[in-house]
């Protein structure tokens, strides 16, 4: 698992899957008041490294999942006494395909797997006024796709809305394409350092021009 620290208070764990050719983020950002963890992985053994990382910190932890995909959300279980938050779309494609993207993956576990669900849902966007992090909707590469933007680093995580590689910057769509564009005009307007994505590596404001300009 590498770590890397951005910014002041996020801390990316990254996995390298060898059948992907690419890595598998989990995003952990440090508020004053509240940890936020964006992302749940493969299973607890993913979750393992972040529980070690935060066994002397007595801050609530919030989990947040970008979107219903296996990969974001097999983690959640080792968390069933926290806060775990998504787009209502998102609760409700979990409960739907769970089943079935188990099915499918399930080579791919990382430790055991269990379903959480969600226990907090929004619509269009939550915010944490006290730690200044922002939970907004961003539909594009699923409908369901939220992003998170701490506004005292300028660090963006736009779940798989930035594609897997730097060769494959554009994510796939499974969403109506001009939602996509309305998202990424969302990322344009605020005041980004570095972003964070579900697989690529950290990449700053910029990625947004570069997709944009092969959507052409």
């Amino acid at each position: 698992m590498k770590i890397e620290k951005i910014g002041t208070r996020s801390v990316v764990f990254t996995e390298f899957i060898s059948e992907w050719n690419s890595g598998l983020n989990m995003h952990l950002i440090l508020g004053e008041n509240r940890n936020y963890l964006i992302d749940t992985g493969l299973g607890s053994e993913d979750m393992s490294y972040i529980k070690e990382y935060l066994e002397n910190d007595s801050k609530p932890l919030i989990i947040i999942n970008t979107h219903y995909h296996w990969d974001h959300i097999w983690g959640n279980h080792c968390f069933k006494d926290e806060l775990i938050i998504s787009h209502s779309k998102c609760r409700q494609a979990i409960e739907d395909k769970w089943d079935g993207m188990l099915n499918t993956n399930k080579h791919l576990i990382k430790g055991k797997v269990e379903l959480k669900l969600p226990n907090l849902v929004f619509d269009d966007e939550l915010y944490f006024s006290d730690d200044k992090i922002k939970l907004f909707y961003t539909p594009g590469h699923t409908i369901d796709g939220i992003s998170v933007f701490d506004k005292i680093d300028g660090v963006l995580n736009a779940g798989d809305n930035i594609g897997d590689t730097i060769e494959k910057i554009v994510p796939e769509i499974y969403s109506d394409n001009e939602l996509y564009r309305r998202s990424l005009q969302l990322y344009k307007q605020l005041d980004v350092n570095f972003c964070v994505s579900g697989h690529n590596i950290v990449l700053g404001k910029d990625v947004f021009d570069q997709i944009e300009e092969k959507l052409k």
